[in-house]
């Protein structure tokens, strides 16, 4: 018409690719596959691509033999553990009326007879370990008032609250033939927890504040000295073997948490006010 052609425009039947034009409602019957797809795994089968997807089922022997050279310490627990199950299922208990057994004690059997013989001598190690303590408290406390480092003081005192709250929790039996002292701390052994060792935990947070400083020499000097304090408290019966183990645990157990607790003030106060404004305690930090 008039010298201009026209062209039907035939529109094709939406494929069944295309996508609706309404996406969240459809009349079109969904295609089986693309269910099988969307559909969520069932129990089963997650449980079935998990077990055929399992670490253990792509070892190889070069695997094995590796992991005995490049971790044998890990190793040496696997075995540990196969050994004390077998002590643990196969050894007597204590019965309730006899005393608790300890390594501990039976290590030190010789030395608490010399001790128990000569209570002179007993008094002036009390003491000395008496001068230890103060020593422990003195450059804990330090660290804060003095040098503006409150990580050890914190620690103590996360680590004494603790000690307290389990000591009261389960109160064990003062140890049979334990050895008092006027010159021990606490102060003639009036009353005192046992779990766990305050003496060895304080003094394993001294220490490592030490290290952080590399104060090295008299970081090794107190070790040195906590480990002939846990002797003597052994020695004397002051404390079980297992107040002296979980002592170390708990010394870097607070120190850690301290040093988290110490991180979070920091980062709240840059946070906060951008360092000003903190008290005392914290000034330090920023």
């Amino acid at each position: 018409m008039n010298g201009i052609s026209t062209t039907t425009r035939v529109r094709s039947p939406p494929s069944a690719k295309s996508k609706p034009a309404n996406d969240h409602f459809s009349l079109s019957t969904p295609d089986p596959d693309m269910l099988k797809k969307q559909s969520p795994p069932t129990a089963t089968a997650f449980h079935a691509r998990n077990l055929s997807d399992a670490h253990f089922l792509k070892w190889t022997a070069a695997d094995a033999l590796g992991v005995l050279r490049h971790h044998p310490l890990p190793c040496a627990f696997a075995v540990t553990l196969l050994f004390f199950m077998a002590v643990e299922y196969t050894l007597r208990m204590i019965p309730p009326m006899a005393p608790p057994f300890d390594l501990g004690f039976a290590a030190t059997a010789t030395l608490h007879r010399l001790l128990s013989a000569r209570p002179a001598l007993n008094t002036l190690l009390a003491g000395l370990n008496t001068v230890f303590v103060g020593m422990q408290t003195t450059y804990i406390i330090w660290t804060w008032v003095i040098e503006g480092r409150p990580r050890a003081t914190i620690s103590a005192l996360f680590m004494f609250t603790c000690r307290g709250i389990l000591g009261y929790a389960t109160q064990l039996p003062l140890p049979q033939g334990f050895l008092g002292s006027g010159a021990d701390f606490p102060v003639g052994n009036v009353s005192f927890f046992l779990f766990y060792s305050g003496h060895v935990a304080a003094s394993v947070i001294a220490s490592l504040d030490m290290k952080r400083m590399q104060r090295w020499e008299l970081a090794y000097a107190f070790d040195i000295l906590n480990v002939l304090q846990a002797i003597r408290l052994l020695t004397t019966r002051g404390h079980y073997t297992i107040d002296l183990a979980v002592g170390v645990g708990a010394g870097m157990l607070f120190d850690s948490l301290a040093g988290k607790y110490e991180d979070s003030k920091i980062t709240r106060a840059a946070a906060m006010c951008n360092g000003n404004g903190n008290g005392g305690l914290y000034k330090s930090l920023e």
